[in-house]
């Protein structure tokens, strides 16, 4: 593919990615030619190198996949866990509303976004559903 044939591209996939988190949404991607999803956005599929990707909204439903609790001297523990997605994709993110020792492996989340950094941006945490723990 020459540069000619590349797709142009107009928005960074962070941009993009903290756009739709901006508006409550999870954004990732799916590579056309083999259907698998993409996270965490980028311009091309990792194994591939296919630029042929399109956006879509997750349910924001997923298993903690793993999860540990992070104790850092002098500040308050908190959870940092691997949530696998029911879209097919896995990111890292917390697990709120729950104490951090009570988050389980296999434990079912669902998204909720949260001021989060210096910059205050919105960012996908997760919390268990219907109060389970």
């Amino acid at each position: 593919m020459t540069s000619e044939q590349a797709p142009r591209i107009t928005e960074s996939p962070r941009a993009v990615f903290l756009r739709h988190a901006a508006e409550g949404g999870l954004a990732y991607q799916v590579a056309a030619a083999s259907g698998a999803p993409v996270f965490f956005p980028r311009v091309a599929e990792p194994l591939t190198g296919d630029t042929e990707l399109e956006w879509r909204i997750s349910s924001g439903t997923g298993v903690v996949y793993a999860a540990t609790t992070v104790r850092p001297r002098g500040g308050e523990p908190h959870n940092v866990s691997m949530i696998e997605l029911d879209e097919g994709f896995r990111m890292m993110s917390t697990v709120v509303g729950v104490a951090p020792d009570d988050v389980a492996i296999g434990q079912r989340v669902q998204l909720v976004m949260r001021p989060i950094g210096d910059d205050g941006a919105d960012l996908p945490c997760f919390e268990p559903v219907g109060g389970e723990q």
